[in-house]
């Protein structure tokens, strides 16, 4: 069988990405925070959120000992909040369980809340040097294309052949440079659309080069049609041109995060908390895609019925955009805050 990983190396010294905010340390804190954020999101985007966060948390301890709000503002346009809670409760593990220390057993680092076997493989090649292969979108990219896997790669059966594929290219030696540049290659070269293959190092014992599949390959999910949900959102603004915000419970696609109150249906008067307000205006519904369904908010402008504030301490607040109160917002949320301020 023929192995990517010696062309990679090669590739990756005049042609991978040696200066990022997150490279050139073996501080597993430091990775373990850029491999979470750079789940699901660009390395573009999470440059200047890396940079804030480490700012605000230098050290692990900082991130442990920190308000789960301010982790979340930090978080804020970023998504997926999920993260963020759990690298906020894996802190704590590792602060209480291992003295501050990150783990550096595989099993260990598997244990932490957020971190599956792909990136504890990721954060222990780049922070120790130890051997495991990895996993992420770009690498099964780049195997899939390269071997000409048929099938997604959510299917178990596909997913089992992958991991068998990254381990035989995973090297015995700069095991920390072959996981950086497979990581680089997919990202910047077998992209997943319009791959530069002309200029691909693999290109001509790539199958699906040489059969003309890269544009198929790999295969996607089945496509199912995205339920559309809808809410009621209650732009609730006082006196002061403050919001209303409440805090969502800890779970859920917005677990933690503070919310203008939501409503199945509308009234009149709506009671919220200790609050009865008064609806003025439904104003243009504003959508927003996850990655299991749509939502339809249909923005409701509404003022307290008295002139007073009574909030519930803990789990309402009166927010205006730009103040100095540290609050973990939804990106939607923060655009409708800032359109109708």
């Amino acid at each position: 069988m023929k192995l990517i990983s010696d062309h990679l190396l090669a590739w990756h010294k005049d042609h991978g990405r040696h200066d990022l905010p997150w490279q050139n340390t073996s501080d597993a804190y430091r990775i373990w925070v850029s491999e979470i954020m750079l789940q699901q999101t660009q390395v573009a985007t999470v440059i200047g959120y890396y940079e804030r966060f480490m700012l605000r948390f230098p050290k692990l301890s900082d991130l442990a000992a920190a308000p789960i709000d301010d982790v979340l503002h930090l978080w804020t346009g970023l998504g997926y909040y999920a993260r963020a809670r759990n690298l906020h409760k894996a802190a704590i593990t590792i602060v209480e369980k291992y003295g501050g220390v990150f783990p550096t057993h595989h099993e260990d680092v598997m244990a932490l809340p957020g971190i599956g076997k792909s990136t504890a493989g990721a954060i222990l090649s780049f922070s120790t040097q130890q051997r495991y292969p990895i996993l992420d979108g770009n690498v099964k990219r780049v195997l899939a294309r390269f071997y000409e896997v048929e099938g997604w790669y959510g299917k178990k059966s596909v997913e089992t052949k992958l991991w068998g594929l990254a381990d035989k290219n995973t090297p015995e030696n700069d095991v920390h440079i072959y996981t950086q540049a497979i990581m680089d290659f997919g990202a910047t070269l077998c992209t997943r659309s319009n791959p530069s293959c002309l200029l691909c190092p693999l290109s001509k014992d790539c199958k699906a080069n040489i059969h003309q599949r890269t544009a198929e390959l790999p295969h996607g999910k089945p496509k199912t049609k995205k339920p559309t949900k809808h809410t009621y959102m209650l732009l609730v603004k006082n006196a002061n041109d403050e919001f209303l915000l409440q805090k969502n419970p800890p779970s859920g696609i917005w677990g933690g995060l503070w919310c203008p109150p939501q409503k199945n249906s509308l009234s009149e008067t709506l009671n919220v908390g200790r609050l009865n307000v008064e609806k003025l205006e439904e104003l243009p519904i504003y959508k927003h895609t996850f990655s299991h369904y749509h939502l339809e908010i249909a923005p409701v402008l509404c003022r307290p019925e008295q002139h007073f504030n009574a909030v519930i301490e803990g789990q309402q607040t009166w927010y205006k955009l730009g103040s100095e109160q540290a609050l973990g917002l939804a990106a939607p949320v923060k655009a409708l805050l800032r359109k109708y301020s």
